[in-house]
């Protein structure tokens, strides 16, 4: 098999299918995810062990593949020659290799694009403060992330760095200065680039995920100390994100992280990308807005109470993710069924609907 023309014509039926994502496993067809959904290619032999190595040639650069043979997994991005972007990751399973390839849009979508509400732009109005796009795997927080980015420098001249491993949507300065780092490429890990940051006059910093205490402090501090801080996390909610965040420190650094944090805090939101009647998906969402008394339940230890703040704070701008799903329903866009499938808490929803 020449590995470089098959993946070529793979990629252009994920492209060309509106898939999201690829994945290449030993003894398993090709398969694209559409819509949300898994579609093998049927038509496609199944892969082999030596399949899946001539791939992963085909994707990585020297270095990459010394360290995948080394650590036995790897994140990259590759761009193919037609300039379609993936986001990938190359792991062992069961001794053979496996490759799932995400696939980042050429263009930059807006919020409105997205629908995505529109009160999201007011935070990268801001000139300071710590705003974080959580939820799981797979839900659009790097679009996300990009839309609010990509507002800033249609919008006014900032310095912008952002801190990716790897680097994922790639921005043309526009009114911005923009500088964009990737781990083990530009930069040795993301405390590192944290540290240097505050070195290089930056105003608005994108840090791709916080993942030890050495960088979620360095993002929490830039925030409290003049900079606009954009990050994300794999948590459900915002509650649940809040104690994620403290949980990473140590007992006797708690207390501290817990002020920074309720000084600091912007926001978080929250979304889901949710199978709609017409085909496709639709994001459903909650939005945290802090506030005297989110701060207050932050340093009192109090954050279980913030869903309650959340639920009873549309006067104030927030989202809560029952009554997201429950407009959704209301004009259409999504079944009752999936309503419920994607609440995280049913018997709030009973209310609504």
């Amino acid at each position: 098999m020449e590995y470089a023309a098959t993946l070529k014509k793979y990629i252009s039926i994920v492209a060309h299918e509106g898939g999201s994502d690829l994945h290449l496993s030993t003894g398993a067809h090709p398969t694209v995810r559409v819509a949300g959904s898994l579609a093998p290619m049927l038509k496609e032999d199944a892969l082999t062990p030596a399949d899946t190595r001539g791939f992963l040639h085909a994707l990585l650069s020297p270095e990459q593949e010394k360290r995948f043979l080394a650590e036995q997994e790897v994140d990259f991005a590759y761009e193919s020659e037609e300039g379609f972007r993936f986001r990938g990751n190359a792991f062992y399973q069961r001794g053979s290799i496996s490759i799932a390839l995400r696939l980042i849009p050429k263009t930059i979508r807006t919020l409105a694009e997205l629908q995505l509400p529109d009160v999201l732009a007011s935070f990268a109005r801001r000139s300071q403060g710590f705003f974080l796009v959580v939820g799981p795997v797979g839900q659009g927080k790097t679009t996300t992330l990009a839309a609010l980015i990509e507002l800033i420098n249609m919008e006014r001249m900032e310095h912008i760095v952002t801190i990716e491993d790897p680097i994922e949507y790639i921005f043309e300065p526009k009114q911005s200065l923009i500088d964009q780092r990737e781990v083990r490429i530009d930069t040795k890990d993301f405390s590192t680039a944290l540290t240097s940051a505050f070195r290089q006059d930056i105003d608005v910093l994108l840090v791709g995920e916080m993942r030890d205490p050495e960088t979620t402090a360095a993002a929490v501090t830039a925030a409290e100390t003049g900079h606009l801080v954009f990050s994300t996390l794999h948590t459900n909610n915002a509650a649940q994100t809040i104690d994620r965040i403290i949980d990473i420190f140590p007992g006797s650094q708690q207390d501290q992280i817990r002020l920074q944090l309720a000084a600091s805090l912007a926001g978080i939101f929250s979304q889901r990308l949710v199978p709609r009647v017409s085909g496709g998906l639709i994001p459903a969402c909650e939005l945290l807005i802090n506030n005297n008394a989110v701060s207050n339940l932050i340093r009192e230890k109090r954050a279980h109470e913030i869903n309650t703040v959340i639920e009873t704070g549309s006067q104030d701008g927030m989202i809560d993710m029952n009554r997201s799903l429950a407009e959704l329903v209301a004009r259409g866009e999504i079944t009752t069924e999936t309503a419920y499938q994607y609440s995280t808490n049913p018997n709030v929803l009973d209310k609504l609907m």
